[in-house]
């Protein structure tokens, strides 16, 4: 009787074999968690696990500091020119161009940030490790202007190993250039924010990095002028560990605000409604 007959059912699931690419996949150079790379992306490129923060790029800085789709670049046309006849410098700049793919070593434009006006300057450390030459000077110079003019908070995001040795003097002249800007926007009451990644040294950090009325560093930023090797060969004395680290800045008054990238700009639209004495981000 069927009553008491187990009928024989072909099984209709099996168990197929998952394939991820191997690409797929990313881990943190800190403590080596493995996970997902869209996540890893979408996180901003900050360790789920650990906080650790790896480089990013212009784009990722213009996400995290401005509303959707309101960023618009200015001065785009500037480009390097080997103006000294630098050896190998045309080739250095073909180079950066293929791999950076942009005229030089900042991006700035205009923006809205939580609906505020804000002009925004961010640095690519893929172009020639993010040294400032005339370009970059001129650029935030004129971003500067721009905001005076205007009356438009300035944010600049710095990623640097300093000056461009391929333009000599020249590339010394921008630290002077962009420092008598950003006094003109202090004496005007404009505000600037300076926000310090990771690295953020040599004449970057000796001038307008470091001038903000308000400098913002990302966890675990590397922030000085020279090398550890030179500083102590300079002195001649040990230095203490981690000294120029961001939260060691930070505990000795050098920087004001260590702010995880998942969080800038929310700080940073704070701090500017705040310094324009402007109410809190409305209701959407």
């Amino acid at each position: 009787m069927s009553w008491f007959r187990k009928e024989r059912r072909e099984k209709t699931t099996r168990r197929q074999r998952l394939e991820i690419p191997a690409d797929a996949w990313d881990k943190c150079p800190s403590c080596g968690h493995t996970d997902l790379r869209e996540k890893f992306e979408r996180n901003l490129q900050v360790c789920m696990q650990c906080g650790f923060h790896r480089r990013i790029g212009t784009a990722g800085y213009i996400a995290a500091l401005t509303d959707a789709s309101s960023f618009t670049e200015l001065y785009g046309n500037l480009t390097s020119v080997d103006v000294l006849g630098f050896e190998g410098y045309e080739d250095r700049i073909a180079v950066a161009l293929r791999k950076a793919g942009r005229q030089d070593a900042i991006l700035t434009g205009h923006a809205t940030l939580t609906r505020l006006p804000i002009h925004l300057g961010v640095m690519d450390f893929a172009f020639m490790g993010g040294s400032m030459g005339a370009v970059v000077g001129e650029k935030i110079a004129r971003l500067a202007k721009r905001s005076l003019k205007q009356r438009v908070p300035l944010i600049l995001v710095s990623a640097s190993g300093g000056a461009r040795m391929q333009e000599g003097a020249l590339s010394l002249m921008q630290l002077a250039k962009t420092s008598v800007m950003i006094a003109q926007l202090k004496d005007n009451g404009i505000p600037f924010i300076s926000i310090l990644t990771n690295p953020t040294t040599g004449g970057v950090s000796a001038s307008y990095a470091m001038q903000g009325d308000v400098n913002i560093a990302e966890p675990g930023a590397v922030i000085g002028f020279a090398g550890p090797r030179v500083i102590k060969q300079t002195i001649g004395q040990d230095l203490p560990e981690g000294f120029q680290t961001a939260e060691f800045l930070l505990d000795h008054g050098m920087v004001d605000l260590v702010v995880s990238r998942l969080e800038l700009g929310a700080v940073t639209a704070r701090l500017i409604r705040l310094m324009l004495k402007q109410p809190a981000e409305p209701a959407n």
